[in-house]
Formats: C-alpha cells, sequence, structure tokens
C-alpha cells in the first residue's frame, strides 16, 4: 500500500493542516475503490527497487540521482528492466543510476522557459495540478522548495514519482496525491500554484481557474500554462470534434482572451512570460513511449495545422497574482 502518513505528518505542521480534516478519509476511498489493474503489479515491483545511498542528486539542472560507488553492472540492468514496467513515460527527462528515461515530453524545456519568471521557490509551499510523473516537483524542490504537493489522478504518475522518491533516498519535500482539483477543499494556503497542461482538458476553464484562486493564499502566484490560439480577446477554438487526435480538449482561447478570462476572476498582475510553438523535438515518441506522439498528430502536408486542420499546438505560459483580502 501507499503509505501517505508522512505527508500528513509534515502538513499537521504547517499553514495546510486544515486538510487533514477531509484528506486521510479521501485517500483511504480511494486506496478503497479507485485502484488502477495493476496497483498490486506495480506495488510489488516498486518494493523490488533496490535501495542505495544516493550521495550524488542533482534536481536543480536536472533530475539526476545516482551514487559514487556505482552499482554493478547485474543492478543496472535489474533497475532498468523494472523501470521499463513503468512505462509509458510521458515527462521528464530523468537520469536514474546512469540509466537515461527519454521522456515523450522534453519537460526541461518547459521548466527553463518559465523559471527565469516566476517567483523565486525559495522557502514557498507549492501545488502542481496535474503534475504527471512529478517531473517538475523535483526540480521546484531543485530551486529551493520547502514544500512541493502534485496532485494528479493517475495511478501509473503516482508510481513513477514514488520510484524516483525511493531512488532519492525518500526524499520528503516532495509529494503526490492520486487527487483532481475537484477533491481539493479551497485551502487558501500555497505560496504557488500550477497548472500546466491542464485547461484546455476541463469542461467550464473559468470554474477551473477559480479553484486554482481557492487554493492560493492572498498574493500568492499562478502559474498558467495551456494551448492557446491567434486573435483577440474574442477568439477562443472550441473543437467539434478531436484536437490533435486527442477528444478531451475543450477551449482554446487566444492569449488576451485567457487574460481576459484571469482578470475576471479576480488575478492580478495579470501577464504573459512565453508563447512557443510545440515542436516534434520538444513532443515526440522514444523508446520509453512507444505510442503516437506530435508527429503523427499533425498535417503531413501542413505541420502548421493539427490532423483535424486546426491551428497546430502553441502554448503561453501566463503568469498572475490572487488578490489580498479579496474577500473583505
Amino acid at each position: 500500500m501507499i503509505d501517505f502518513s508522512n505527508f500528513y505528518q509534515i502538513i499537521a505542521k504547517n499553514q495546510l493542516s486544515h486538510w487533514l480534516e477531509i484528506l486521510p478519509l479521501q485517500l483511504a476511498a480511494w486506496h478503497k475503490e479507485k485502484q488502477h489493474g495493476q496497483y498490486e503489479k506495480w506495488l510489488k515491483v516498486l518494493n523490488k527497487l533496490p535501495t542505495v545511498d544516493a550521495d550524488q542528486i542533482n534536481f536543480s539542472d536536472e533530475v539526476s540521482i545516482n551514487t559514487s560507488a556505482g552499482l554493478a553492472n547485474g543492478e543496472i540492468k535489474k533497475l532498468q528492466s523494472l523501470l521499463t514496467i513503468f512505462a509509458p513515460w510521458r515527462k521528464g527527462p530523468f537520469n536514474l543510476h546512469g540509466i537515461e528515461i527519454d521522456t515523450e515530453w522534453r519537460s526541461d524545456w518547459k521548466w527553463e522557459r518559465l523559471r527565469q519568471h516566476i517567483s523565486p521557490m525559495a522557502n514557498r509551499t507549492i501545488l502542481d495540478v496535474g503534475c504527471g510523473s512529478g517531473y517538475h516537483l523535483w526540480r521546484m524542490v531543485g530551486d529551493g522548495a520547502k514544500l512541493a504537493v502534485g496532485i494528479d489522478p493517475s495511478t501509473l504518475f503516482l508510481f513513477q514519482f514514488e520510484l524516483v522518491r525511493h531512488l532519492a533516498n525518500n526524499d520528503q519535500r516532495a509529494h503526490f496525491l492520486p487527487l483532481g482539483i475537484e477533491a481539493l477543499p479551497p485551502l487558501k494556503a500555497f505560496d504557488t500554484v500550477f497548472s500546466m497542461g491542464v485547461l484546455y482538458h476541463r469542461r467550464s476553464p473559468i470554474d477551473h481557474i477559480m479553484a486554482l484562486k481557492d487554493q492560493l493564499r492572498d498574493g500568492g502566484e499562478l502559474v498558467l500554462e495551456t494551448l492557446v490560439i491567434d486573435g483577440d480577446e474574442n477568439q477562443v477554438l472550441v473543437p467539434s470534434g478531436r484536437y490533435g487526435k486527442m477528444n478531451n480538449v475543450w477551449f482554446l482561447p487566444s492569449v488576451a482572451a485567457l487574460i481576459l478570462w484571469l482578470e475576471k476572476a479576480g488575478f492580478e498582475n495579470v501577464r504573459i512570460v512565453d508563447c512557443s510553438v510545440t515542436t516534434i523535438d520538444e513532443q515526440r515518441s522514444t523508446k520509453w513511449m512507444e505510442f503516437e506522439s506530435l508527429s503523427d498528430f499533425l498535417d503531413p502536408n501542413d505541420p502548421t495545422k493539427t490532423i483535424e486542420g486546426h491551428p497546430a499546438p502553441k502554448r503561453a505560459v501566463i503568469l498572475a497574482n490572487k488578490a489580498y483580502h479579496e474577500s473583505d
């Protein structure tokens, strides 16, 4: 069983203590009712991971975990075999005892695009909504975050995170909870809230923005990254069918429309800090993720369009702050 007791002990002593009124019951229900069909298999694999004193851990420039003593060839082969069981690996990359997990997404590129603009991570308590494998949680820790909490309903992502944490000497600065944002009460306690690659999957983007605001303390910072289109504040693409072969894409606003949404939701100091076309170098199939990827989602005769004829993926990073004493 995945054990969340360390997380309960940590938040019992900080501004998240009121979360304990419902969180243990929610996770107990998850253990009982919402486990993936591969849960028991993945748990056995997790328990087979080697316990090694990793004395070369780098979360500042990458996610790299190694030991100066090194692992024997047989141990490396065993570890690599265990890691492949948790494929597909979508968010990364990771270097685990010399094993390079070349993930579908170069999530490090996204981090480098935004880290120069966001408030310094030092001593902040962070929430990452839709955190995937937890790659960015480790980068937040590497930049000084006091506590980085990721939420994502995917059981596979939970196990990918837990195995990296195990290899990182059971680091307790980052935690993953298998929950969606809708399961969180208005905690109003995080210094920074990230939502990256989530908004366009929500049927109600404004409700998602309001839910993110409910997790921030007064003055806290929202980091919102999502697909956008060109146009003025009235331009929003609502795909009639699929977008890039995805059937769960609902709203793609222009940057101007997205800024307007955030301002109407009560955020201040709303500003765009990056807008980049997603390339097939940043999102692609690898031996660690062998399914279709971006090159399969684009029109082979016109890469500026998706296979359905929509504008090809372009992503914007917007920063905003929750107003002080908004409820006064």
